[in-house]
């Protein structure tokens, strides 16, 4: 395999028991979870936008087959709520998994973390592969809401000095505009939700110099235009974009 261009790896799936360890909100509608405890030795995850599943038990029923050792995702029996969320941040020298969640009101993983106390367990997956993007690039352009800020904010930490950084992200009004940190020279747009218009900025913007890789991921509909503005405005390289949605509109859950 050549490990200088961008590759998957897969890992083993283990569903691990985590304690809540700490409750921080890093915004009015951001709140970062701090995970920990013995299951999370060997975890690992190789790409800043992997997901694992987080498992949110709705009755009686889904808790006892949650807590079965022959429980199995997608198997036979109660299944619980399931949502997919970037790991933000982990370390296994002190057994420390970061978990942001944007409080929006509802579904299972907003109520949990609405209510989540230092104590509490989160039952998590995964995640199942990573995609590695190798630091081949001379610039990256990020796009996404505020659900794609843990999968930016990590490439941003994990990019060295010398890269250039155009990261253009929408959010739901000035307070939740976060401090990102990087090495990398970088430019945040941020644009509000209702006051400014995403697709609009994405037409306009000037990207970055030299060999560039574009990482979209915002809601189904939108990121699906945002591709289409980046290959035929801007005709960016296909093979360096990936653009996902990570939530619809109708309310419907991505896989």
């Amino acid at each position: 395999m050549n490990t200088q261009a961008i590759h998957r790896v897969t890992h083993e799936i283990k569903r691990r028991r985590l304690q809540v360890l700490r409750v921080v909100d890093i915004t009015p509608r951001m709140r970062r979870i701090t995970l920990g405890g013995p299951e999370l030795a060997g975890f690992i995850s190789l790409g800043s936008d992997d997901h694992i599943k987080l498992l949110f038990p709705q009755n009686a029923a889904e808790q006892a087959a949650l807590e079965s050792p022959t429980f199995s995702i997608k198997g036979e029996g109660p299944q619980p709520a399931m949502r997919d969320y970037t790991p933000r941040r982990y370390d296994l020298d002190i057994g420390e998994l970061d978990i942001d969640f944007v409080l929006h009101g509802d579904g299972p993983a907003s109520t949990w973390a609405d209510q989540a106390k230092v104590g509490q367990h989160l039952y998590i997956g995964g995640p199942r592969g990573s995609m590695i993007v190798p630091d081949i690039f001379d610039s990256y352009l990020l796009i996404g809401d505020e659900t794609a800020l843990p999968a930016i904010g990590r490439r941003l930490e994990e990019l060295p000095a010398g890269r250039k950084v155009l990261a253009v992200i929408e959010i739901a009004d000035a307070a939740e505009q976060q401090a990102l940190q990087s090495a990398a020279d970088v430019e945040v747009i941020w644009v509000v939700r209702g006051q400014d218009n995403l697709l609009d900025r994405v037409k306009n913007l000037t990207l970055p110099s030299g060999s560039l890789y574009c990482f979209v991921a915002t809601e189904t509909k939108l990121s699906r235009q945002v591709r289409r503005v980046l290959l035929d405005t801007h005709k960016v390289n296909e093979e360096f974009l990936k653009a996902v949605g990570y939530w619809r509109a109708d309310g419907n859950e991505e896989e």
